[in-house]
């Protein structure tokens, strides 16, 4: 797998698990909740990750919340709850 196709294939994972967890992370970028800066800098973290394949299982049985391991946890729930705050998740 190329770097290229790694990162995609992190960014694919972090954003379901955004999206499961109440952080829709395309509308957090659009109105600047979410800098492409901390969006790259989220998908390194999640390449380094080592629990890919339990990753992709919660994320296949869509089971919410975020696992121990999750390195971006506290961006999720940080953006989760900005989004609530402004009107953009439920």
């Amino acid at each position: 797998m190329s770097d290229v196709e790694k990162l995609e294939r992190h960014e694919r994972l972090m954003s379901r698990m955004a999206d499961l967890n109440g952080a829709d992370l395309a509308l957090a970028e659009q109105v600047g909740l979410f800098t492409p800066e901390e969006k790259f800098d989220a998908t390194l973290a999640c390449t380094g990750c080592a629990a890919v394949p339990d990753c992709q299982e919660r994320l296949d049985a869509e089971t919410p919340g975020m696992p121990d391991y999750c390195r971006n946890t506290e961006m999720i729930r940080r953006l989760a709850g900005d989004m609530k705050e402004f009107g953009l998740a439920e």
